[in-house]
């Protein structure tokens, strides 16, 4: 029996696809059923052509303790994606971009065809006014904020949400969200996954 054909990685030189693509990046430490569960519920609610795993060599937030090899962790999340429409890149490694805005920056221009939506959990919302010109993602392309308790409520209380109120959309409104210019954001009440990669490598590291 065949193994199943990996999705093909992006061309990260870009090229004229007219597709509405969600971008879930991250570390993927490790990738796990969660990241899985939110791709799938992004295909099918905002009516995406693809999800790209974004794997970070290094997030500038986390130390590097703890953290797993890049390609153990692209490996990894390959091994978990599961899907066709799923593609698992390491196109931050390729492009040499280290923070979320230069990313979307270079993808956006090498890709001007496609529509692009930003895909993070509550908890991202919550901390993204961290983040290296965190503005200029909003700016740049659309943002689906996906339920995780329990973070839920601060993260629609914080800076980000309140910087961005008049541009979220509403709950009916929110299956356009990749067909909006950017600033557009919509918050996704959805089925939840357990899954964390904390725990996971709390059980882990247990296990060693």
């Amino acid at each position: 029996m065949r193994g199943r054909a990996l999705p093909l990685v992006p061309n990260p030189w870009g090229n004229r696809w007219r597709k509405r693509i969600g971008l879930l990046g991250g570390s993927f430490n490790p990738a796990h059923a969660g990241h899985r569960h939110i791709s799938l519920q992004a295909l099918h609610c905002l009516g995406l052509d693809e999800v790209w795993w974004l794997v970070a060599p290094q997030n500038p937030l986390k130390p590097t303790a703890g953290m797993a090899p890049f390609a153990e962790r692209l490996a990894q999340a390959e091994r978990i994606a599961g899907h066709p429409a799923i593609r698992v890149t390491g196109l931050e490694a390729r492009l040499g971009t280290r923070y979320t805005a230069d990313t979307l920056a270079v993808l956006t221009r090498r890709f001007p065809a496609a529509r692009f939506v930003w895909l993070m959990g509550a908890d991202n919302l919550s901390q993204i006014c961290h983040w290296d010109r965190w503005t200029s993602i909003f700016r740049r392309v659309a943002v689906a904020v996906f339920d995780r308790s329990p973070y839920s409520y601060h993260s629609l209380a914080g800076k980000a949400a309140q910087r961005f109120a008049r541009h979220r959309l509403s709950v009916r409104r929110s299956v356009l969200l990749a067909r909006m210019a950017p600033p557009a954001w919509a918050f996704l009440h959805l089925k939840r996954h357990p899954a964390s990669a904390t725990a996971i490598r709390r059980i882990q590291a247990g296990q060693r």
